[in-house]
């Protein structure tokens, strides 16, 4: 059984789930390819639906039913989940420390049925499809009372966490709001405050006039290389209007936010040459909504450096490449 236990000097959770230690590549160990996936085993291969849990949805040609083939994109739960939806919510303490049950949802979105196959390769249509399936699993997950957070993300790469090479994305729902995003609410929350704007909408603002850290842009989002980037090509994608729910997205700003995506990913794949990267979008807590002074966001974070002593003890980021040439070099990837 997982739990969270929170630091009590900084005040971040922390999930111990021993279940995940049992998955591949668990505790660092050196990976090879991948015997199984080479032999056209992979688990998540169209014909190999069997070994998954089964589907929560899918995305799938008529005639064909759950958990065979015929599907497009298929989301069902994590087979190693962090966190546990069985799971009742009890919170308790222990001296100074304060541990809650590790309440949650973990599910897995197989983009493709094709292995080796980058869902940034394939149409707009494909990428709004998986987007479409984002929305519509955190329009769900938030039904649950017990969940006050949902977080999309994708690791692609093992240096970037993936296990699998196969390309799948990730949702995961929380009994708590992560820390990261507790400090981008607060954050914005008191210059709000003191100014009454949105610090998103400023930066989308500052941005556009400036254009120096601008990648791309259409009529509904914006591409940026970060201001204070922690990583080489680090990247934002923000709408350009204050929007603080991601699932609220209409189906034209879905287009526009596929569109965007995938040339904003193809771009970084040229200037970096297809690195490992994680991406995440941080939307407002399940509670609390809509807020004046939040704005949903994407961070796209590629793995070409190593977090090392220095950043791990003081929280400073040693970034190599300026944002502005960053930015640059992915513009003229986009020319």
């Amino acid at each position: 059984m997982s739990e969270l236990r929170k630091d009590p000097v900084v005040d971040r959770w922390v999930i111990i789930s021993p279940k995940r230690g049992e998955r591949r590549g668990a505790f660092g160990r050196i990976r090879r390819m991948d015997e199984e996936e080479q032999s056209g085993q992979c688990p998540f291969c169209s014909g190999n639906e069997g070994q998954t849990p089964p589907e929560i949805l899918a995305y799938r040609k008529k005639g064909t039913g759950p958990d065979e083939p015929g599907w497009r994109i298929r989301v069902f739960p994590n087979k190693y989940p962090a966190l546990g939806k069985t799971q009742k919510l009890i919170k308790k303490s222990r001296g100074i420390y304060k541990v809650i049950s590790g309440i949650g949802s973990c599910e897995v979105i197989v983009e493709t049925p094709r292995h080796g196959v980058s869902i940034f390769d394939l149409s707009i249509d494909y990428v709004s499809d998986l987007i479409r399936v984002y929305r519509d699993r955190i329009i769900d997950l938030t039904k649950d009372p017990r969940f006050q957070y949902v977080l999309v993300l994708k690791n692609e790469g093992f240096l970037a966490g993936s296990s699998i090479d196969h390309a799948h994305s990730q949702i995961i729902a929380t009994s708590v709001v992560p820390k990261r995003v507790e400090e981008e609410l607060s954050g914005a929350k008191k210059y709000h405050k003191h100014t009454n704007k949105c610090i998103f909408c400023q930066m989308v603002e500052q941005e556009l006039f400036s254009r120096e850290r601008v990648i791309q842009e259409n009529e509904e989002f914006l591409s940026i290389a970060a201001f204070a980037a922690r990583f080489p090509y680090e990247t934002w994608i923000l709408p350009k209007e204050h929007r603080s729910i991601f699932e609220s997205l209409t189906e034209k700003e879905v287009i526009q936010l596929a569109k965007i995506l995938k040339s904003t990913m193809n771009a970084m794949n040229q200037v970096a040459s297809y690195p490992p990267f994680n991406y995440l979008i941080h939307n407002s807590p399940c509670w609390e909504r809509p807020l004046d002074y939040y704005h949903w966001h994407m961070e796209i974070i590629p793995r070409l450096t190593r977090i090392a002593g220095f950043e791990w003890g003081t929280g400073l980021y040693i970034n190599p490449l300026s944002p502005e040439e960053a930015a640059h070099r992915m513009r003229q990837a986009l020319s």
